[in-house]
């Protein structure tokens, strides 16, 4: 009988919104940053969204795992919005990977501000540093490693992308901000500030038919509530 590999997925920083109107909150009232999860596949360490900076999300892989940052051989991107890669500098030895659409269309993006702005503008050198970030990024493949697998789910941005982690008994979804928090998948809400508000709710859709356990954006782990008739 030929050997399974077990996998597991762990939350390491539990993320935030900046403001929820869910809430009440109509601006910015904290510092969003995105939920980090590590996925381990034999010996693979997968960090997903490394949303809090250097220091914090180094001590809080620590304290969740006792891993060191460079035990972790790879870094996914749900999509390119700086509350999902605040950390991403502790991570040097890894390999890093965003959704090849993501890539693309933010590539473009970025280069059309770069060619506007004025030569010598700071906020020009701040859009080419963002722009060679982006470029140094692998687009990744449908399946990143045994049992683990991307899942698009475009709308908040032009690439956003989640990935689905198949276990012996439950089905694992790494949702990104196509969920961001447990009150916005309850509401049927998507944040505000979406690329395409028609794709996002459908792939919020497709996350409450295909998922057991989500991973949100922006929050902790739950349960789908599908299996409770909800």
């Amino acid at each position: 009988m030929a050997s399974v590999r077990l996998v597991r997925v762990d939350v390491i920083s539990i993320g935030a919104t900046s403001g929820n109107r869910l809430w009440g909150e109509t601006q910015r009232v904290r510092t969003g940053h995105a939920t980090t999860s590590l996925i381990r596949v034999g010996e693979r360490n997968i960090l997903v969204d490394p949303g809090l900076p250097p220091a914090a999300i180094t001590a809080r892989l620590f304290e969740r795992t006792g891993m060191t940052p460079d035990r972790i051989d790879t870094v996914f991107l749900t999509n390119f919005r700086a509350s999902h890669r605040a950390g991403l500098s502790a991570f040097g030895a890894a390999k890093v990977f965003i959704h090849e659409r993501e890539q693309q269309v933010m590539g473009d993006r970025l280069a059309r501000l770069i060619e506007e702005a004025p030569s010598q503008d700071v906020d020009r050198a701040a859009l080419v540093a963002e722009k060679k970030l982006l470029d140094s990024f692998k687009p990744a493949d449908d399946h990143i490693v045994e049992t683990v697998d991307l899942f698009p789910l475009f709308g908040y941005t032009a690439g956003t992308c989640g990935l689905i982690v198949a276990a012996p008994t439950s089905t694992t979804l790494i949702a990104g901000d196509a969920v961001p928090t447990l009150d916005h998948f309850l509401a049927g809400q998507i944040l505000p500030d979406c690329y395409d508000i028609q794709a996002a709710q459908e792939s919020m859709r497709e996350v409450y038919e295909i998922a057991d356990l989500i991973i949100p954006g922006h929050d902790n782990l739950f349960a789908n509530p599908r299996a409770a008739g909800i």
